[in-house]
């Protein structure tokens, strides 16, 4: 077998660490592969969260970069809070992983745009994430990318995934190379239930940190809920990992004043994750996203989604489904709602719309083609 070194310096949650584990789930039943990162990851606590199955694969190793005698919480709470030392802690590992990947077939970034030290495959979830934006690469952006003697030219090199066309756009612009775009892997086994039976509920799924902005849907919910309209809310936390407290403890709180309408699940296991997202009817995500991985969940699971209007999500919803795409205005995204939700013939005409968007979204999808791309990396 020939030997792939695939390159994620964390797991802190989030769709890239879901991207990363389906990719060697794709490769491993053809390559050896060595999954290099800075601390060893719960293997098995990841396959319940993303229903892969890498714990027992004899084909993966996985090469931790620090030493052992680190405590692996420790670092995830540093990187999680301070932006210095998780710059270089992970600069540390382009380091490392540069000396260290000489003797493998391919060499393969799961986490973004990168210098491999030689030519490789990368898949960007996004554009500047280990290399800064070229405004702010001075003080210690441009001492850690001195630190592991990273090449943007070397980064330019490399074939280049995307996860949306959104990204691929916004890929060749900060870069001027080009992205094959492939959607991220999405769920498909949610247990079907008639639209009657569904709660009148929401879902909001994703990390509950600032940037997903989970506090602004409880303000568009509630106002919807003061339009006369019963609805509830279901907060899942996705895939858990370390990051600020504050603002998770004033979600939290929010809940609790509000326990009759609101409900949060935190790490999950993937079984019971579809349990929840099969009994809701709609779904609402407030962040514009490269891609929105919760977003194409909740088409793939028959809901109805209101999304930000610009962004990777509106590829998933459909562009022409302009009455789920809403702006930065609370009081837009709540009138767009009242009308879908006063209208059940509109739902059920909605309903079947999306259906055409599930097909674009899939784990099998996803594995064939990261399978595809990588044996036609190899056949040249």
């Amino acid at each position: 077998m020939k030997k792939i070194a695939v390159w994620h310096p964390y797991f802190l949650g989030g769709g890239a660490e879901s991207v990363s584990l389906w990719i060697l789930e794709a490769l491993v039943p053809h390559y050896n592969v060595t999954l290099f990162t800075l601390t060893s990851p719960d293997l098995q606590r990841l396959d319940i969260l993303y229903n892969t199955h890498l714990a027992q694969q004899q084909n993966l190793t996985v090469q931790r970069m620090l030493p052992p005698s680190l405590n692996p919480h420790l670092i995830d709470r540093l990187m999680a809070n301070s932006p210095p030392i998780k710059s270089a802690l992970t600069h540390w590992a382009v380091r490392t992983f540069k000396s260290m990947n000489i003797d493998y077939d391919l060499v393969f970034s799961t986490y973004n745009g990168l210098d491999m030290g030689r030519v490789g495959i990368q898949y960007l979830h996004w554009v500047h994430v280990v290399d800064p934006q070229p405004d702010q690469n001075k003080g210690w952006a441009r001492l850690m990318m001195k630190f592991s003697g990273f090449s943007m030219d070397q980064l330019k090199q490399n074939q280049s995934l995307a996860n949306s066309s959104y990204t691929a756009d916004k890929v060749k612009s900060a870069y001027g190379i080009e992205s094959q775009v492939v959607y991220p892997p999405v769920i498909g086994e949610v247990k079907v239930i008639p639209w009657e039976e569904k709660e009148s509920a929401f879902l909001c799924s994703g990390r509950i940190v600032a940037a997903k902005q989970t506090d602004r849907v409880i303000k568009i919910l509630q106002a919807v809920r003061d339009r006369g309209f019963d609805v509830k809310l279901h907060i899942t936390g996705g895939g858990g990992g370390t990051y600020k407290r504050s603002y998770e403890q004033q979600i939290m709180k929010l809940a609790e004043q509000n326990s009759d309408w609101i409900t949060v699940y935190q790490d999950l296991p993937y079984q019971d994750y579809l349990e929840v997202i099969a009994r809701c009817r709609y779904g609402i995500h407030s962040k514009p996203e490269p891609f929105g991985i919760s977003v194409a969940e909740m088409v793939k699971a028959g809901m109805i989604p209101f999304v930000r209007e610009n962004g990777g999500q509106v590829e998933i919803v459909g562009v022409h489904h302009d009455e789920l795409l809403f702006d930065n205005k609370i009081p837009t995204a709540v009138e767009k709602i009242v009308q879908v939700l006063k209208h059940p013939d509109r739902q059920m005409a909605l309903l079947e719309s999306l259906k055409k968007q599930q097909a674009l979204f899939s784990t099998e999808k996803f594995i064939a083609e990261i399978q595809a791309v990588v044996a036609e990396y190899f056949q040249k």
